[in-house]
This record gives structure tokens, sequence and C-alpha cells, in this order.
């Protein structure tokens, strides 16, 4: 029996796969440097969010908007890499999880500061 849920499985290929299928086939000028940090996949296997991060933060909204636009192809390329009954519709999000630890860790050097007067 494996340790993990088959959704996780799932989502840590769907990760690598798509980041490497953004890297080598999504061929737009305007993509910048993009990051697959996670993918979250819905417990029917039906859904895959995919976080992404992205180097400049004003390129974020376009990043986006040239994945989504893309989703067709990349969809296609997971459809011959991965053998699932179903590839899973996919969602394309902005990880907010490295400017929360960033605010954190501002908070928490602001309260050191406080502290060591």
């Amino acid at each position: 029996m494996h340790p993990y849920k088959r959704s996780q499985r799932l989502s840590i290929l769907l990760r690598e796969e798509i980041a490497d299928i953004i890297m080598r086939r999504v061929k737009d000028p305007r993509l910048g440097f993009v990051t697959v940090t996670d993918v979250e996949m819905s417990e029917d296997l039906k859904i895959a969010r995919i976080f992404i991060s992205v180097m400049k933060e004003e390129d974020k909204d376009i990043t986006v908007e040239i994945l989504n636009s893309a989703k067709g192809l990349i969809r296609s390329e997971i459809s011959k890499r991965v053998r699932t009954k179903f590839i899973p519709t996919i969602e394309f999000r902005i990880d907010r999880s490295i400017e929360h630890g960033d605010r954190i860790d501002k908070l928490l050097r602001e309260i050191k500061e406080k502290r060591d007067i």
C-alpha cells in the first residue's frame, strides 16, 4: 500500500510535467520566468489548481492570462505524458505563500528590533 493518497501522488507528477510543458512547449515571448510551486488536486481528481510564482510583480497578471490561454495545449501534453482515466481541468493561480512568508518575516524582525531597543 502506498503511503500517500492518489491525489497527492498525481499532484506531484503533474507539478513536474506542467513545469516542463511551460518551459519547453508554451512559446509566448511575454512569458517570463515562471515556477510551478504546487498543484492541488480535488479528491475526485477532476480539477487541478496549479500555483505559480512569477519573478516580477508586474508580470503576474499577464502570466496567468497567458497560461490560461494555453490550457488546451497543456492538457493535451498532459494526456500524452500521464496515463489517467481523466485529464483534470486546469486552473492557474498565483502562489501567495512567498509573499505571506515575507510579511511574517518582516513582522518578526520588527518585533525583534523593538525588543532590542
